[in-house]
């Protein structure tokens, strides 16, 4: 029930109940007597419904109204209900000045009332009277200050709340910067330094050879082709963890396969399927045969579609180079209505009898197929070999 309803039923009940305190403490009135009466405490009942949207309409109404009936009729308790309960509601919402003076008027004319129709009370009886509407409206107005008190005490810690829960969040997010900041300083300073002396050793070797007249080995060519490209994604990965705004890093392996933007400014790039020709070539350049076969219209794919796609035919292409020893390899990505499948095949070693066990690349091709809503098989095939089979949906998984 909300609040308007509340204030409605308040209202009905305090006008049943004076209604029937008329009716039966009057019953020799005169009828046109009786209907003021009547008219007046439902109209000062009725204003309580307004007392929370309109705290001083209804302490007006309901004095005014009551302090009518109180002199019209004989006064006493029950005439001052409504009055008390409208006192609460101004208080209550902030007002002190107007319902202190209706409590006054209200109790003032209600006493002179009992004065001027004194019958057989005393004036010690209407004394005692007159203090205790006093003491109801006292204790109407300090009900009514401790609850504003109280409300006032849970909205400030509310806002507490919120401004911890609003700092909690500050503090977790700058202590995310600072570990970003420490792993890029960590990676620079062990990382970069290996791959540096990596590439500038192969290119010693490589120059002296030509310098030599002699045939560069194909595998002295692709280290430093490889350890030149680990380097460009390094310093792509590092400006990104130093960048609190940018998305997390694609990672990739620095290893033999790993991509080389095609220009400056591409090395913050994620490869895609548009270099997949490159990263064939650079395969058979380190000795895996590898055949390549697409199907359906290549057409533009989604970027993480994309990306995770290149990223897994890398994966898995360096997972045969590594792993399968004298195989070869055949890719196969079919451009479908609903969705885009890869799949990598090698005729290695692996057999059913013995399946390998999952490292970090095949959990991190499982991390981004099931981050897209796709579905991703490893497995050694039946007749020898091992196959990555992953369906990447093109459409935004429900």
């Amino acid at each position: 029930m909300g609040p308007s309803a509340q204030d409605a039923l308040l209202a009905g009940v305090v006008a049943v109940m004076l209604t029937v305190n008329v009716l039966v403490g009057s019953p020799h009135r005169d009828p046109a007597g009786l209907a003021i009466d009547l008219v007046a405490v439902l109209a000062g009942s009725l204003a309580l419904a307004a007392w929370r949207r309109a705290p001083l309409l209804a302490l007006a109404g309901s004095t005014a109204a009551m302090l009518g009936y109180a002199v019209h009729a004989q006064p006493g308790p029950p005439a001052a209900f409504p009055v008390m309960i409208s006192v609460f509601g101004a208080v209550r919402y902030g007002h002190r000045l107007l319902p202190a003076l209706a409590a006054a008027v209200f109790l003032g004319a209600n006493l002179a009332k009992d004065l001027a129709t004194v019958t057989d009370r005393s004036g010690k009886d209407i004394l005692q009277a007159t203090i205790l509407l006093l003491g109801w409206f006292v204790a109407s107005g300090v009900a009514a200050t401790v609850t504003r008190h109280r409300q006032a005490y849970l909205e400030q810690a509310e806002q507490r709340a919120a401004e911890a829960e609003r700092t909690r969040e500050e503090v977790a997010r700058r202590r995310a910067g600072e570990e970003r900041l420490r792993i890029a300083r960590e990676l620079h300073d062990s990382l970069t330094h290996s791959i540096s002396v990596i590439k500038v050793q192969a290119g010693v070797a490589v120059h002296l050879a030509r310098k030599r007249g002699e045939e560069v080995p194909a595998a002295l060519l692709a280290i430093q082709e490889a350890s030149g490209d680990a380097m460009r994604e390094l310093r792509a990965t590092l400006e990104v963890l130093r960048d609190d705004s940018a998305p997390p890093p694609d990672p990739a392996p620095a290893h033999a396969l790993a991509p080389a933007p095609a220009s400056a400014s591409e090395e913050c790039v994620p490869s895609g399927l548009d270099r997949l020709d490159d990263l064939v070539r650079r395969a058979r350049s380190i000795g895996l045969p590898t055949t390549v076969t697409v199907a359906g219209a290549r057409r533009a794919l989604p970027p993480e579609v994309d990306r995770a796609a290149y990223r897994i035919v890398q994966e898995a292409l360096t997972n045969v180079s590594r792993h399968a020893g004298a195989a070869a390899a055949q890719v196969r990505v079919e451009y479908a209505d609903a969705e885009l499948v890869v799949q990598v095949d090698d005729d290695g070693s692996a057999s059913a009898g013995e399946p390998p066990v999952p490292g970090t690349g095949l959990r991190g091709m499982r991390e981004r197929v099931s981050a897209l809503g796709g579905r991703l098989r490893t497995e050694p095939r039946p007749e020898g070999g091992f196959t990555v089979h992953a369906a990447l949906p093109l459409r935004e998984p429900a």
